[in-house]
């Protein structure tokens, strides 16, 4: 029940906020890749690269991991490391994750309690680490579109496994806007607006088109 004396103008804390998230990719890398078939691998690129410079304009924590990345999978994505060029990656020999000591410290050195998750493959290598961490406390939020299975019905059935674990599905675009959450918000403002200029398609060109045209503060 509402109590009208009580509502205010203010942001639900489940909205992701700047100091209050951190973000794991997992496993993004040419063996992982091969092997995705829920959606087009170059869309998924895509988003990872977009999620990825939407942490960096924030200053989100970024946790970079990989699997068998000498021996089997190859390294990670070079337009993911050249994001965050001073990140170490962590190198895993699990499946899961949330099983390897030197990621979970670096999870939690980053003192962030919501964690934004994507990788490869959704089946494995994400909902592995998500129902972990869920598990331990954690709010996992899973970027969806920037994350890939082998089937579209192995992705949907994870993100589903996921979602009544207590997980929160996303999309990359949408993590970048609510970290924005105010076009006023000057010091991101430029760089949020780059960001979607490169990697959000059709609404980038809007905002070409709106700064060309109507001015370089006329997109929102």
């Amino acid at each position: 029940m509402v109590n009208i004396s009580e509502v205010t103008a203010a942001p639900s804390p489940d909205l992701l906020t700047p100091d209050n998230c951190a973000v794991l990719f997992v496993d993004h890398q040419p063996q992982m890749f091969f092997g995705t078939g829920s959606g087009d691998r170059t869309a998924i690129i895509n988003s990872t690269v977009g999620l990825a410079k939407a942490a960096k304009a924030f200053d989100v924590p970024a946790v970079l991991s990989t699997v068998a990345a000498e021996s089997f999978s190859g390294p990670i994505m070079p337009q993911l490391a050249d994001v965050f060029p001073d990140n170490k990656i962590i190198d895993r020999t699990t499946m899961n994750a949330w099983e390897d000591p030197a990621l979970v410290e670096a999870v939690k050195a980053t003192g962030r309690k919501k964690l934004v998750l994507a990788g490869l493959w959704t089946e494995v290598c994400v909902v592995l680490p998500a129902l972990s961490a869920l598990a331990q406390g954690y709010e996992v939020y899973v970027v969806t579109d920037a994350s890939g299975g082998v089937s579209p019905q192995a992705h949907e059935h994870a993100v589903q496994r996921m979602i009544q674990a207590g997980a929160v599905p996303v999309t990359w675009v949408q993590v970048l806007l609510e970290l924005q959450r105010d076009w006023a918000r000057g010091e991101t403002y430029g760089a949020v607006m780059e960001v979607v200029k490169e990697h959000a398609g059709a609404y980038g060109l809007g905002v070409v088109y709106a700064q060309a045209v109507i001015g370089a503060h006329a997109a929102g």
